[in-house]
């Protein structure tokens, strides 16, 4: 502690020389022009202010500083962009220019920031990874021929609800969401569950893992902000990442070695044709340049954010249509009239359901599952709106902001999927309407947003067309508690649980 306290009062005594030479040159002309911002304090900057909602915060200051603006927090530089017009600038006029990643310290833990693709600059190994995403997990042919998968592992999770509704018993939905996304996943990749489909409590260790690994991501860390506290890791957060990531790996690891004793076996190896022997036979191809390790982490990464994303939206999705029960009954009575009350739904009959489709959409408008994105850096320096960017300065986008701009959107706090209808029902997720991108836009959108476009219809479709819902304990929908926890996602502060009605 001694080691930690004296370490810390060199480190500010370095800092405070610093502002006062800065304070010293404040008047001499400077060549680089910052978009404006609020004036950090001496060493912590605008750390004081971030408090427990940036995003919240970072919307309010833009309406005094403008929709760019700079913070420094600790020693990081960071701008902030909060409108859609400069969101586009960014992402797409600049998009190589802000395409690398600042990487936080509680992910680096087993190389994880330089063996995975959401962290590694782009580069032909990271060409080589979103290759084989798009075209062996994502590619529209592929995924059309996991439909049948999908609706079973849907019809599964329909099943267990049956079983509460006939009790009484409320689900909880986020779990819900959870154990779809995991089992399809997992039966994609693996050909297996990894969350037992008949048990009440299947996937929960898997989920503790995830929402832990979530949560501490999310977690302001010093590491970050004063980098020459990665030596003693204060927040513990690298600690903490290490285990839930070792938990994960281990996972897989398990999973890999079993399938390669099957595939050894013979010289007739046993195929299951699944994602995982595709991406052995990449590596063992040896042509992409990818490892083993490169593998689980792309497990990694894509078990983690492909089921917390998917059900933590889905989550948000039915916490406002209960919230709404006029929003409710309109979904209802789409479904009845296009595919019939309680029949199944089926991916083709998305297209013919716009007000399903509308009702996505506004939760991604309202509640986006990552509120800053995934934080970008300038590669070189840069000339933007205006303004000069340097190299390695930060750069946020604040989609939550973005979704309640009122240059944009009318009565912006309000749910209305109305307003994806008529006119704007052409504004979609992919990226290229500024005004709603909450998989982030440019060659670093997520890759996973065809599936989980899929998913989460089929989901939401499914719970609200094969079964009434009401609040536990006689709640009305205006007492709901409809706070947001932030974090490396946007959850409900309080998970959702409601009664399913058998029809």
């Amino acid at each position: 502690m001694d080691f930690l306290v004296l370490l810390l009062c060199l480190y500010l005594s370095w800092g405070l020389f610093q502002a006062l030479c800065f304070i010293a040159n404040r008047g001499k002309p400077s060549r680089k022009r910052l978009p404006p911002g609020p004036w950090p304090l001496p060493i912590v900057g605008n750390l004081l202010q971030l408090g427990d909602r940036p995003d919240k915060l970072f919307a309010e200051l833009a309406k005094t500083y403008g929709p760019i603006m700079t913070l420094q927090l600790g020693r990081i530089t960071t701008v902030v962009i909060s409108s859609a017009q400069e969101a586009r600038e960014a992402l797409q006029t600049h998009d190589l220019a802000f395409s690398s990643r600042t990487i936080p310290d509680a992910v680096t833990p087993y190389d994880h920031d330089r063996l995975s693709v959401g962290w590694l600059p782009v580069s032909p190994l990271w060409r080589s990874l979103r290759r084989i995403m798009s075209s062996h997990i994502f590619a529209t042919r592929k995924l059309d021929t996991t439909q049948p998968l999908r609706r079973q592992k849907v019809d599964e999770v329909l099943a267990l609800v049956r079983k509460r509704a006939h009790a009484g018993e409320p689900v909880e939905i986020g779990e819900t969401g959870f154990r779809t996304s995991l089992n399809f996943l997992s039966n994609t990749f693996f050909s297996l569950d990894l969350a037992n489909p008949g048990s009440d409590d299947g996937g929960k260790e898997f989920r503790d893992i995830v929402w832990n690994l979530m949560v501490e991501v999310g977690k302001p860390n010093l590491a970050d902000y004063f980098p020459v506290l990665k030596l003693i890791d204060p927040n513990g957060r690298r600690r903490h990442l290490a285990v839930y990531f070792g938990q994960m790996l281990d996972i897989f690891d398990g999973l890999i070695k079993k399938r390669l004793q099957l595939r050894g076996k013979s010289a007739d190896p046993t195929r299951t044709n699944d994602v995982l022997d595709s991406l052995l036979d990449i590596n063992e191809d040896d042509n992409e340049g990818i490892s083993m390790d490169h593998i689980k982490f792309l497990l990694l990464d894509l078990f983690a954010a492909g089921t917390d994303t998917t059900s933590t939206t889905l989550e948000w999705v039915m916490a406002e249509l209960l919230h709404n029960p006029d929003k409710l009954s309109r979904a209802k009575a789409e479904l009845e009239q296009i595919i019939g009350r309680g029949n199944p739904l089926k991916e083709s009959d998305i297209p013919q359901l716009p007000y399903l489709q509308a009702e996505i959409k506004e939760t991604f408008r309202l509640h986006p599952t990552v509120p800053l994105l995934v934080p970008h850096k300038a590669k070189v320096e840069t000339e933007f709106c205006g303004f000069t960017i340097p190299k390695g300065v930060q750069v946020l986008v604040n989609v939550w902001a973005i979704g309640r701009d009122t240059s944009s959107w009318e009565d912006p706090d309000a749910f209305m999927p109305e307003r994806f209808l008529g006119p704007n029902s052409g504004i979609d997720v992919k990226g290229q309407n500024f005004e709603l991108i909450p998989f982030g836009a440019g060659r670093r959108i997520c890759p996973g947003l065809p599936l989980a476009m899929r998913m989460l219809h089929l989901m939401l479709g499914s719970l609200v067309n094969c079964f009434d819902w009401k609040l536990e304990n006689g709640m009305k929908p205006e007492d709901m508690n409809m706070e947001e926890a932030f974090g490396m996602t946007l959850r409900m502060a309080h998970p959702l649980r409601a009664v399913p009605v058998p029809l």
